[in-house]
């Protein structure tokens, strides 16, 4: 199993299942002790902000703010910059714990070494 484990979600309630996927593996891995990044773009960029993801439901699925919450709790969750830009979302407006970053981030941690990138 790689070490680091990036995670990148395009998925909102556009695509419940495959959002509700990504941050259910996301928080399964942390939980099993793996270093994950979970990357928010398009329509999972509003999960940044608070109060959204209680906005979302999917039947049999864990509720979205208790996975972002053992996410954050151990691991880093980045909302991606031309995605918040697009959506006048700002430092100021996210979750605590929540950071902006672009491309070069992601590219940079995807391509670390005992890194297994995903992208739902």
């Amino acid at each position: 199993m790689a070490k680091k484990l990036v995670i990148k979600v395009t998925a909102g309630a556009d695509a419940p299942e495959r959002c509700s996927q990504a941050f259910t593996v996301a928080a399964v891995a942390v939980a099993s002790g793996v270093d994950v990044s979970l990357w928010l773009t398009g329509e999972s960029s509003w999960f940044a902000l608070p109060g959204r993801a209680a906005e979302f439901e999917l039947p049999h699925a864990a509720p979205l703010p208790d996975l972002i919450g053992s996410i954050l709790a151990a691991g880093r969750v980045t909302l991606c910059t031309q995605c918040a830009a697009r959506r006048e979302i700002t430092e100021k407006d996210v979750i605590e714990g929540v950071r902006i970053a672009g491309a070069q981030v992601f590219v940079q941690e995807a391509l670390a070494d005992d890194t297994q990138a995903l992208v739902y």
